[in-house]
Order: structure tokens, then sequence, then C-alpha cells
């Protein structure tokens, strides 16, 4: 009803489709009220896209129908514009280096059998175990970090978790990061609550000055250079933080599904004002889930790029059409 009311609408969106294409409609909705993509979100999503990962009652994802993506972005190309940040302000070079991390035979035994059997038999009396495949995505993410979470229920009836520590590869992982980063103050992105406390207990008594972050006095005191390892969770801190004075090193111990948390993460370092190179270290456990959500975060990235890439495209042809106009006219 707000909508109706208002003459002039902007949309600003930094990922502007991190998860899928499905993420546009909202956005060119609010821009020009479903003349577009459709007035609603199921007819868009019935015009442009199929079921794709599915079980005989549910639905998980869809994906764009043959030649959809091509529609979709000729549909919004003359009502949409790309501004990269790249292409107008000057910033530090960025590599990204992947850390494979190799189990050992029983952690690899223990990973193995979760994601066979959906359930993982630690001793005769702990057993973790996955009900959905959505839930055995999450149990893959926290082994392949080294612990996983017990679903127990209390003696008064209410959920309790224990924390199962699975393996340590990862943490020595971490652990030849900071000693080959000299020193170096790290941005450390956690997943799990669990992954605090061994990544603190690991290099407990090395002298490391180590946060969590919480509010802005951590902010401040990373800025002051007076800690040696931020720990945080993308969720919590991804967004309208300036932390570039406090380093240049990004570690990912643990991953998510979320583009748009990945990007906007690395970005409190990557961004206008930082002086030095950005080193982003991404722990992925060889053969793991890791891997798969670093290629899930490709693929999403490089289908937002090709939206990029069509409105730029677009505009350049529509400056040089312009160009050759004002030309025949001085002519």
């Amino acid at each position: 009803m707000v909508r109706g009311k208002i003459n002039l609408v902007m949309v600003l969106a930094c990922t502007p489709s991190p998860q899928s294409l499905l993420d546009l409609w909202a956005q060119v909705y609010l821009l020009v009220k479903g003349q577009r993509l459709g007035r609603t979100f199921s007819a868009y999503r019935e015009r442009f896209f199929q079921p794709d990962q599915r079980s005989r009652t549910q639905i998980f994802s869809y994906k764009p129908d043959d030649g959809a993506e091509e529609e979709i972005f000729r549909r919004i190309s003359d009502i949409c514009i790309s501004m990269k940040s790249e292409d107008y302000l000057s910033l530090p070079d960025k590599q990204v280096i992947t850390v494979p991390v190799e189990l050992d035979g029983k952690a690899r035994e223990a990973y193995e059998a979760l994601e066979r059997d959906m359930l993982l038999q630690v001793d005769p009396e702990t057993e973790i175990t996955a009900v959905t495949r959505a839930a055995l995505g999450n149990k893959l993410l926290q082994l392949c970090n080294g612990a996983v979470y017990t679903n127990e229920i209390g003696d008064d009836g209410k959920p309790v978790q224990r924390v199962i520590p699975i393996h340590d590869e990862k943490i020595a992982a971490f652990k030849e990061i900071v000693e080959q980063t000299s020193g170096h103050p790290l941005l450390v992105f956690y997943s799990y609550k669990h992954d605090i406390d061994r990544i603190k207990n690991a290099l407990k008594g090395s002298g490391l000055r180590i946060r969590v972050y919480k509010d802005d006095k951590d902010k401040k005191a990373w800025d002051a250079h007076e800690i040696d390892i931020l720990l945080a969770h993308p969720a919590s801190c991804a967004y309208g933080l300036n932390l570039q004075e406090g380093g240049n090193y990004i570690v990912w111990f643990g991953l998510n599904w979320s583009l748009e948390l990945f990007q906007q993460a690395n970005k409190r370092l990557h961004r206008q004002g930082q002086t030095q190179k950005v080193f982003i270290y991404i722990l992925a456990v060889r053969g793991g889930m890791d891997e798969d959500v670093i290629a899930a975060l490709q693929a999403k990235d490089g289908q937002q790029e090709r939206l990029f890439d069509s409105l730029k495209a677009r505009i350049e042809k529509a400056h040089e059409q312009q160009k050759s106009i004002d030309n025949a006219v001085k002519q």
C-alpha cells in the first residue's frame, strides 16, 4: 500500500542475487510494481524456474529454465545499472587462498559414516543423528570444523547440546597459518560456538591476544592493533564495520552457504582505505562438505557476475549510441 504512494524509488544492493536469481523479484517489484518480472513471486518463479532438488513432498531449490537468465537480464536492463566498487575506487589487490585440510583415518571414517548412514556412533552411549538432508549438511560442516553437537533430552525434558570433539586437523592447519603470517593480526570467521572454545584452547599459552567480536569496544581495540586474533561470526559483523585499519589477513575457519555473508564479511578489510594487499585464507576439508560450499559460492558468484556484466554491457552500448548521436548532431 505504501509503495503505491511513492513516485520515485531507488534500490541500492551490494549483492542483488546472493543465493539465486529468485532474489531479484522483490527488488525489481519495488521499482516497477511487478511490470517486468511478474506481480507475484510465485508467478515469477513459475514463469522462469523449475524445481531442482526435491523430495516426494517438498521442493528444496529451483533452477532457471533454459534461456531464463538472459530473458530476466533483458527485462530489467533499462531500469538497473551495475556500478562495481572495483571500477570506480582504488582498491588494494586481493588474494584468496584455499588451504586443503586432510582428515586422519579415524576422522575420515567418522565423516563417511555420518554422510552414509546419517548417524555416527561416538561411543556406546552417544550417537550423532541427522533426521533430514539439511540437518545432515549442517552436521557434516560441524564435523569438518572438528566437533559435532549432540541432540539430547535432559532430565527436565528440554533439549541439551553437548560438544563431541572428532579431530584437530583444521585446528592444526589454522595454527600453521598463524605461524606463517608472522604476527600479523588475523580476522577469523567461525561458524559454531565450539569453534571459539577449541581455537582458544589450541592457542592457550601462545601469548597471542585473542578476542571475540561483540561491540564497538572490540572494533576500537582491533583498529588500535591491540588484538592479534579477532574471532567473529560473519552474521554479526558482515555489514557496517570498517576494520581495514587493524589488519589485512582474513581466515575462514568455517564456511556457510550465504554468498552475501561471504562477500560482505571479506569487505570488512578489502575496502577503500586499506593500504595493503588483502589475503583471504579458506580452510577446507578435502573431499568434505567444505568443498561443496566453496563450489556453491563460486556458482552463485558466477551468476551474479553475469548479471553485473550484462547490465554493464548494455550501459556501455547506450553510452556509445549517445556518443554517435552527439557526433552526428555536431557535424
